[in-house]
């Protein structure tokens, strides 16, 4: 069976090669992730001009056709984001915007294209919000197709109203370590169920 591939879509709002504590915490999961026989990359979207819009294309100069090809061409999504004010991303609300587009976009029996496709949640920061930020992310990431395994997730809250962020840190808190790596084994064994035995036409 072919190998597993994962794509990191990394919505901190610092651009490279700013240091990135979103990018640290996404980077272990990836880690993990090759632990079970699954590949992956990187985009920061920050990066890229990703335009506003609820379209496939928003036309000349939007990054997003480029990026989405290497979403629909991967087995697992991981979305991953900085909490600020205690919700995710702009970035981040971004992307889920973009793929409200996936709702028109079906193969010829039905089905979503992203119906077989996992995905998981990645949340760090230095203020409360990792468990309200993951659920806004399953929600929106389930109602365009994605399947969402048990502990879907990885996170990271620092103690609120302080500066220390997740790449500060001397060593990896064993909760999240732990959170890494259940995410990583549960999205990869769905991906491969789903892959063996994908769900039935609509």
């Amino acid at each position: 069976m072919p190998q597993l591939t994962a794509l990191v879509l990394n919505c901190t709002l610092s651009p490279s090669p700013t240091p990135s504590s979103t990018d640290l915490l996404s980077s272990q999961l990836l880690e993990a992730l090759a632990g079970h026989d699954v590949s992956g990359t990187t985009v920061r979207v920050v990066d890229h001009d990703v335009r506003p819009g609820v379209e496939l294309d928003m036309g000349e100069g939007d990054a997003w056709p480029a990026i989405r090809e290497q979403v629909m061409a991967a087995d697992i999504l991981v979305l991953a984001t900085p909490t600020w004010l205690g919700q995710h991303s702009s970035v981040a609300q971004r992307v889920l915007e973009r793929l409200d587009a996936e709702l028109s976009e079906t193969d010829d029996e039905g089905r979503l294209l992203t119906f077989g496709k996992v995905a998981l949640a990645v949340v760090v920061g230095n203020e409360d919000g990792a468990h309200h930020v993951c659920a806004v992310l399953y929600q929106a990431l389930n109602d365009v197709g994605f399947t969402i395994p048990a502990n879907g997730c990885t996170f990271w809250n620092g103690e609120a109203m302080t500066g220390t962020d997740y790449r500060d840190l001397d060593e990896t808190p064993e909760a999240t370590a732990s959170a890494t790596q259940s995410a990583a084994a549960h999205a990869a064994h769905l991906a491969r169920l789903l892959r063996a035995d994908p769900y039935p036409a609509s």
